[in-house]
């Protein structure tokens, strides 16, 4: 069995995700076989990944897709056993190892815990039995102690499966002394023991000026620093784990071609436009509620959704639809991803109620195509072509819903012989079932042309390859990492 070694944070979005990349490529480059795991993500960012001992394919966090990048290994879905994809305020869909188990309210989520710690050992055993190291990830904080006794992401994982815990803090926010040493406070002794040191993150400045930082925290805990990380630049170069980070993201002050993508209530697989943003010449604007599409974008993205229906009514709520609507009556371009492509259409068919009261709603009325909700789920990996622009494309599906309708005849690409997604006519809207396109260095050359922007070649690829080196060698510079892969056990 593996070594392992578990990152918590103090709270939510303290950074642990780029964290366990960066460290999984630290222990790559030493020449150690390295796998990531996370007991329980909640995300509606997910990707494709292979299930043991099967030709199936299920979901993981997008988040463990990037960190087993990080490692040089193709995803599992041993390395997120417990995907939680939330669809309203009070439910979610529930992926276990891979496939979808229903949905749940957030009180029945809670009682079904027991049963998922079984399936989170097996998957974390599983994982640990061909390689030389796991790195852990938790969710949100051990000091959600309300959540203790049926706690499978944090401490509940970590005491059951004897794995040393380090306490990650985030000095941007402010107030990390109180956050670790509150965090010892409240552990019982128990948890309190499993925590092997700390390490604080997002530090700006001169790290020396934390020195006596570092002193008290550890006199109020006894835990050892681990190490301090300055504010990474470079992880603006990885897909973003959560939505709330998107209204942070910095883009270039004058760009060739503007791109504006809706933030929807249950936006999902947003790094779909990351290899856009990485482009010089092209803005990504991340539009956030109570503000309208910008008239000057020269391209609107309607991205995906976890409950397309919902965020059908949502968009309409914000003035979007008007705003696309005049967008398009200009003359601009349209594309629309997974959940946004069903949105283009006509009309949106769910007689079963899969997102909701059984029924039929209006689409956007841009595209001659109908979607029929269906409760089997496409996940699938794909390697297609473009006919439009004659190009390979790379990457996956994970749908409900059949589309079909006149402007299927133009698909966006070919999947083998079977076509996938919608032109209109005059070819200035379109939409598909495929996350990932515009990674495909060749069709977002030749897309991007159409609005007069040369890329000069970028291999988005390479560029976050490149990241997760440059924030390996951060990590080797001011963490002490012989210490930290030392007490793992």
């Amino acid at each position: 069995m593996a070594r392992a070694i578990m990152l918590q944070g103090t709270g939510s979005d303290v950074g642990k995700s780029v964290l366990v990349a960066g460290l999984c490529r630290v222990a790559r480059r030493r020449g150690l076989s390295v796998r990531p795991f996370k007991p329980q993500n909640m995300s509606n960012n997910a990707a494709v990944a292979a299930i043991p001992g099967t030709t199936e394919m299920g979901e993981i966090g997008r988040a463990q897709w990037l960190q087993a990048l990080a490692c040089g290994v193709a995803p599992t879905v041993d390395m997120n056993p417990v995907l939680i994809k939330p669809e309203s305020d009070m439910g979610a869909q529930l992926v276990v190892q891979g496939l979808a188990r229903g949905s749940s309210k957030a009180r029945d989520y809670q009682s079904r815990k027991g049963e998922l710690l079984g399936n989170v050992l097996e998957s974390f055993s599983r994982l640990g039995e061909d390689t030389d190291l796991v790195i852990v990830e938790g969710a949100g904080s051990p000091a959600e102690i309300n959540l203790r006794a049926r706690d499978i992401a944090n401490m509940g994982f970590a005491t059951r499966a004897d794995v040393p815990v380090v306490l990650v803090g985030d000095i941007d926010r402010g107030g990390v002394i109180a956050a670790l040493a509150g965090t010892h406070l409240i552990l019982d002794e128990e948890d309190r023991r499993m925590i092997v040191g700390t390490i604080i993150n997002k530090f700006r400045g001169d790290i020396s000026l934390f020195d006596e930082g570092l002193a008290a925290i550890e006199r109020f805990t006894g835990w050892r620093s681990f190490g301090v990380v300055p504010w990474l630049a470079d992880a603006a170069r990885l897909p973003p784990e959560d939505s709330v980070t998107l209204a942070r993201r910095a883009s270039p002050t004058a760009a060739k071609l503007r791109v504006a993508v809706p933030m929807l209530s249950r936006i999902a697989n947003f790094d779909d436009l990351d290899p856009l943003s990485a482009e010089p010449d092209v803005e990504v604007v991340f539009v956030p509620p109570g503000e309208r599409l910008p008239r000057d974008a020269g391209l609107i993205v309607i991205p995906g959704s976890k409950s397309t229906i919902a965020d059908l009514a949502f968009l309409r709520r914000q003035g979007w639809a008007d705003d696309i609507a005049a967008h398009r009556a200009s003359g601009g371009r349209i594309v629309g991803l997974c959940g946004g492509y069903q949105m283009l259409g006509r009309f949106i068919d769910d007689p079963s109620g899969i997102e909701g009261a059984a029924g039929r709603v209006e689409g956007l009325g841009l595209l001659d195509i109908e979607t029929l909700m269906q409760p089997q789920k496409a996940v699938r990996e794909v390697n297609a072509r473009s006919p439009r622009y004659d190009a390979p494309v790379t990457g996956y599906e994970i749908h409900i819903g059949r589309t079909g309708g006149p402007d299927c005849a133009r698909p966006v690409a070919m999947i083998g012989e079977r076509p996938d997604g919608a032109i209109s006519e005059d070819g200035r809207v379109s939409g598909t079932y495929i996350h990932g396109l515009f990674e495909s260095d060749a069709f977002r050359s030749r897309f991007l042309r159409d609005f007069g922007v040369e890329t000069g070649g970028v291999n988005h690829r390479e560029q976050v390859e490149a990241a997760l080196d440059d924030i390996a060698a951060q990590l080797e510079t001011h963490l002490d990492c012989d210490a930290l892969l030392a007490a793992a056990r």
